[in-house]
Formats: structure tokens, C-alpha cells, sequence
């Protein structure tokens, strides 16, 4: 395919410099980190176990991280299904076809963002990096609170004012450079940077074997991205 300069352009060169990376499995993240691996990041992996009804990603995340070489993947076991309803969590809540809900859709989970971002700040101070990398974009996207770039800069002001790092003038830097992407350049950045896009899955209701159901608005909205990039989803072609 014809070299974009998508990646140069939106994330920032690593200089063998390590940093965290919030990889879910999804299409997302796994571009993110095909990315940073191509930018010369060493990536430090934090997937989380939350009780998602569509656990293939977790899978996924184990592969992905082996196959560029992740200094340290965690898989940590988060239970917000305990406390939390959500279409993703819920047996009883149905994830619904795309395009159907208005608002907020059910797929909402609550504070995830928030929780996971607490989180991957806490390992940073632990660790001493200063880069933290989330995958969240306010395009193409199904209207989440906690993907906005207000909610991004945010976390990042109560992030130096609520930890040592922050104190002693050692900013943490939320890295959020799919932000102002659509689902095609993603996507572009993603095959630019060698990404099988096979061993990424979107799908909110898979079936046991990680079939998409081609119905929720994950799926559509990757559909949608294919189509505009010129490219077909190996995950489709695979069923």
C-alpha cells in the first residue's frame, strides 16, 4: 500500500523511551500499539479482566503484546460487573443492534475510562515512566463520555495535582493521538505499521469462537471504517 505519513504525524517519537499503553485487543489500541512500536516506544501493556461479556479481547491482547514484543503485559483483573450495569457487563442487558439507542448508548460503561486511567497512573508512578498512551477518539465513536478530549485534559490537570510525580513537577502525559482520527485513518495507520487486523476484534457480542455479530455499533462502525479505507477486515474475510 502507499506510505501515509499518518503515524509521524500524530504520535510523537519514543526515543527508546518506555511509556504505558491501555490495550484492550480492540482495533483501537492494537493500531496504537503497532504504532508506538514503529515510533520506537517501549511498551509497557495494561489489558483489564472487568467481566466484558466479549472476554475474546483479552485473548487477542496476549497475542498482540507477544507479537510486538511488549517489555511487561498485564492482564488485570478488575470486577466492575460487580458494581456497574452496563450491555457489556450485564447478562440481563442485551447489546443492542447499532444505531438503535439514543443518548448514551447501554453500551456505556460507567467511569471505565476514568478507573482504568487511575489505574495506569499509579503503575507510572510505581514504575517512574511518564507516558501514558490511551486509544479513545471523539470520531467515529458511539458517544461516550469518557472519550473526549474535555475528559482526557481533564484527567491529566487532577493527575499532576494528585500524585508525587505530579507534586515534585514530574508531569504524567496522557497520550491520547486517535482523538481526532476516523475509523479509515486509524486504520491506515494500523496497515502502515504491519498490523494484522485479524488479531484485533471489535465486536461487543462475538460467539464463543469470536465470530462478530456484525450487528452492535462496534462492528458498524468498524465495517465503516474498512469500506472508506479501501480495505477488507481479515476479520470478516476469516467467517
Amino acid at each position: 500500500m502507499k506510505k501515509s505519513v499518518l503515524i509521524n504525524k500524530n504520535i510523537p517519537d519514543g526515543k527508546g523511551r518506555e511509556c504505558i499503553l491501555l490495550l484492550s485487543g480492540g482495533l483501537d489500541s492494537s493500531t496504537l500499539l503497532a504504532c508506538l512500536t514503529r515510533r520506537n516506544w517501549i511498551v509497557n501493556a495494561l489489558t483489564f479482566n472487568y467481566g466484558q461479556k466479549h472476554s475474546i479481547e483479552i485473548k487477542l491482547s496476549k497475542k498482540l503484546s507477544k507479537h510486538f514484543s511488549c517489555k511487561r503485559h498485564i492482564i488485570f483483573d478488575l470486577p466492575l460487573n460487580r458494581i456497574v450495569k452496563s450491555a457489556l457487563t450485564s447478562p440481563s442487558i442485551k447489546v443492542p443492534a447499532g444505531g438503535t439507542s439514543k443518548g448514551i448508548p447501554v453500551t456505556y460503561v460507567p467511569a471505565r475510562n476514568l478507573i482504568f486511567l487511575s489505574i495506569a497512573v499509579a503503575w507510572a508512578e510505581t514504575t517512574g515512566i511518564k507516558d501514558i498512551f490511551i486509544a479513545v477518539s471523539s470520531v467515529d465513536f458511539s458517544g461516550y463520555p469518557d472519550c473526549r478530549e474535555a475528559f482526557i485534559n481533564s484527567f491529566e490537570e487532577v493527575a499532576q495535582v494528585a500524585t508525587k510525580m505530579g507534586v515534585e513537577d514530574q508531569k504524567i502525559k496522557i497520550h491520547a493521538p486517535l482523538m481526532h482520527l476516523s475509523k479509515r485513518e486509524t486504520i491506515l495507520m494500523g496497515l502502515e505499521a504491519g498490523l494484522d487486523y485479524f488479531l484485533t476484534s471489535s465486536c461487543y457480542n462475538p460467539d464463543k469462537k469470536g465470530k462478530p455479530c456484525g450487528k452492535c455499533d462496534a462492528c458498524l462502525l468498524r465495517k465503516k471504517g474498512f469500506e472508506e479505507s479501501g480495505f477488507k477486515d481479515p476479520r470478516i474475510e476469516k467467517w
